[in-house]
C-alpha cells in the first residue's frame, strides 16, 4: 500500500472543492482512494461561524451534537454515529472561525467520488473524509473516517480461521478508520498544508454503492455502553 499526501495552497470558504482537487491531484488510477480533510468540506459547504465567545462555542457544540458531556479538556460528544470531541466543531487552522461538519457527509463523499470517476475516467475509486479523534485511555489524536464512499469500510472476518485453524466468531475489521489513520500520519495536524492524500493498493473491496450503516454500531450494544450510560451519552439530548 502506498500513501502520498499532497501539499496544496490554502483552501478558501465557499470555494469549488472539486476544482481545487483537480488542480492539485495530477491523476488517479483505478482503485485509488482519495482522502480529504473534513475542514475542506466545512469550508466548501459554508459551515462556518465567526468565532466570538466561549459561550457561543459551547452553544454551537451542543447544537451540533446528538449527545454531549463536558470533560476537563473538551466536550465529549456523539455525532454522525461516532464519538468525537466538541461535536466536530473545530477552530484550528480556521483563521478565527469555527468550522462545523456538514450534515450530509456521506452524500458529499459520494458526490466527490462520482466527480472523480468522471474527471479521471475511472470506474473504481474511493473517497474518505477524515477528521481527528481521541481513543479512550490513549494519548494523542488519530485520523478517523467521518464518511467514505466507493468501498466496503468494514470487512467481516467471522467464520475465517486463525493460524491454528480456530474459526473467528466476532471479528470485524474497520478498514475505513484504519486507512484514515494511516493517511492522517502523512497529512499532519499543524501547518503541513496537506489536506489531500492518495492511497494506492488499499486492501478493500470497491463497490458502486456504500452502506453507511455498516460501520455504525448501536450505542446500547457497544463495548463502551456501560461508560456511555454512566456518562449519560446514550440518551439522545433534549433541548434546554
Amino acid at each position: 500500500m502506498r500513501i502520498n499526501a499532497i501539499h496544496t495552497r490554502v483552501f478558501k470558504e465557499r470555494e469549488d472543492l472539486l476544482a481545487f482537487i483537480f488542480s492539485h491531484v495530477a491523476g488517479l488510477k483505478e482503485k485509488d482512494i482519495l482522502v480529504i480533510s473534513s475542514k475542506l468540506l466545512c469550508l466548501w459547504k459554508g459551515c462556518v461561524v465567526q468565532a466570538q465567545t466561549q459561550e457561543q462555542k459551547q452553544n454551537l457544540i451542543k447544537e451540533q451534537s446528538d449527545a454531549y458531556l463536558q470533560t476537563r479538556w473538551a466536550w465529549l460528544t456523539l455525532k454522525c454515529g461516532m464519538v468525537m470531541t466538541n461535536g466536530g466543531v473545530d477552530e484550528s487552522n480556521a483563521d478565527g472561525k469555527y468550522l462545523c461538519l456538514p450534515p450530509d457527509l456521506y452524500a458529499c463523499a459520494e458526490e466527490i467520488r462520482l466527480a472523480l470517476c468522471r474527471h479521471y475516467g475511472l470506474k473504481d475509486v474511493g473517497v474518505i473524509i477524515t477528521d481527528s479523534m481521541i481513543l479512550p485511555l490513549r494519548s494523542g489524536v488519530i485520523g478517523a473516517a467521518v464518511a467514505y464512499s466507493g468501498f466496503e469500510g468494514v470487512r467481516d472476518e467471522r467464520g475465517q480461521k486463525d493460524i491454528f485453524g480456530k474459526p473467528l466468531e466476532v471479528t470485524f475489521v474497520n478498514l475505513a478508520d484504519a486507512l484514515a489513520a494511516s493517511a492522517a500520519v502523512t497529512m499532519g495536524e499543524r501547518n503541513e498544508q496537506k489536506p489531500l492524500c492518495v492511497i494506492a493498493g488499499a486492501p478493500v473491496r470497491f463497490v458502486a454503492k456504500t452502506d453507511p450503516s455498516e460501520i455504525k454500531y448501536p450505542p446500547e450494544e457497544d463495548l463502551y455502553a456501560p461508560l456511555f450510560q454512566a456518562a449519560g451519552l446514550i440518551k439522545r439530548r433534549t433541548k434546554e
